[in-house]
Formats: structure tokens, sequence, C-alpha cells
């Protein structure tokens, strides 16, 4: 019992001398206590219905689940604005019969532009996009659920990736 009462006071005191949150790789000053997201707009040529809500959501959360951060509806200390600039589905992969040639897997490509500001450290501010993708058999109709799945790991990378751009400066 004593072990654990030790183990806690040391993290304790470890935490408060960094002065920093520290949390999978992030860096979050002290000085920075809240955040917000604003309405990802999709104005990508191809326009999932559904895609702004769903990336608009998963980002707050993201940030809400690796971050000690409180989400506010007005502007954070830190915060996250932008839009959906593409979502287009290539063939990557194809194979020779005979003369003709066919497409054997396809890529779902989403990017995003975004814009985050920080009100405490203007330094750490950026304007930039991110893209992410998705192979998937040229036997699979995207639409319905698997749409939705394909979707949701695509954003899952994205939503990453802005996290550990604005919270670790890589």
């Amino acid at each position: 019992m004593k072990r654990l009462i030790y183990l806690a006071v040391f993290s304790l005191l470890a935490h408060s001398l960094t002065g920093c949150y520290s949390f999978t790789g992030a860096s979050i000053p002290p000085t920075v206590k809240t955040f917000s997201v604003q309405f990802f707009e999709n104005r990508a040529p191809l326009v999932d219905p559904t895609l702004s809500q769903k990336f608009t959501e998963s980002l707050k959360d993201r940030i809400t689940r690796q971050s000690p951060l409180g989400l506010t509806k007005t502007i954070g200390d830190v915060n996250f604005e932008g839009t959906i600039t593409g979502y287009r589905i290539e063939p990557v992969s194809f194979t020779s019969t005979g003369e003709t040639g066919s497409a054997e897997q396809n890529r779902l490509t989403i990017t995003v532009q975004v814009k985050y500001t920080n009100t405490k450290d203007e330094k750490l501010s950026f304007d930039q996009s991110f893209s992410q993708f998705e192979n998937f058999s040229k036997s699979q109709n995207l639409s319905g659920t698997f749409q939705i799945e394909v979707n949701q790991l695509i954003i899952d990378k994205l939503t990453t990736d802005i996290y550990n751009r604005a919270f670790s400066n890589w």
C-alpha cells in the first residue's frame, strides 16, 4: 500500500515539475485549458452528406479522450477550423488480362484543410492540409455500411495526424 502511495506522489511531483501535460507523446502547456472545434464544411467535388458531421465530432472526441482540455462552444485557448477539400475514389492496383486491364483495388482518399489557432502561443498555430486513404477491393461497392466503415478508418487516421501536429509539434 505504501508503495502505491509513493508511486502516486512521485507521479504528481513529476507532472508538476514538467509544467506540461504529456499523454501519448503530447505536450500541452499548462496555460492551455480549453479547446474548440468549428464545423468542418464539406467542399469536396464528390460529397458524402454525413462526412462533415462525422469528421467534426471525431476530432472533438479524439481531443477529449487524449488530453485534459475542456471543450467549449466559444473559441477555446486552442481552436480547430477548416474544410473537407477532397473526397476521391481512384483505381490503384491493376491487372492485365489479354489486351485489356482492370483495377483490382480502389483507393478512397479524404483531404482536410485545418487552421489551428493557439491563442496562448501563436508560434504553434498552423494552417495545413492533411490527407489519408484506405484501399479496398474492386468487388466492394463503396456505399452503405461499407462506406461508413471506410470513412471512419480514414477519419481516425486524419484526427490522429491533426492531434499529433497540434500537440506533439511534429
